[in-house]
């Protein structure tokens, strides 16, 4: 990823709306920022979230609360807790997110 054009900034997460988005099971809320090509996201999954798709977007992504499973279409698992991250490329590996408890994650991609 090569950042250009991008003067320094904050950004309060409080401030930006939420979107909802509906899982297969329960909601994410986006509070989302676009920066040129970057997308930036604060993504809070509900409790009982499980995606209602296969994902091919590479991320990288940041877990702050919580716990989610990442299944790989392969059928691995990957669990992340708070202080756990991923990066995963765009067309690499499908996945998709699942959580019991619900989960606050920091994405860029």
């Amino acid at each position: 990823m090569k950042i250009a054009d991008l003067p320094f900034g904050l950004t309060d997460w409080s401030a930006v709306p939420a979107t909802t988005h509906p899982g297969e099971r329960g909601h994410a809320l986006w509070r989302t920022r676009q920066f040129g090509d970057i997308r930036v996201r604060m993504v809070e999954y509900s409790p009982g979230y499980l995606a209602d798709h296969w994902c091919s977007k590479g991320h990288i992504l940041l877990c702050l609360t919580g716990a989610m499973v990442t299944e790989l279409a392969d059928g691995r698992t990957f669990t992340l807790t708070p202080g756990v991250s991923y990066q995963v490329a765009d067309g690499a590996e499908p996945h998709r997110s699942s959580t019991e408890t619900g989960c606050t994650l920091f994405i860029v991609d």
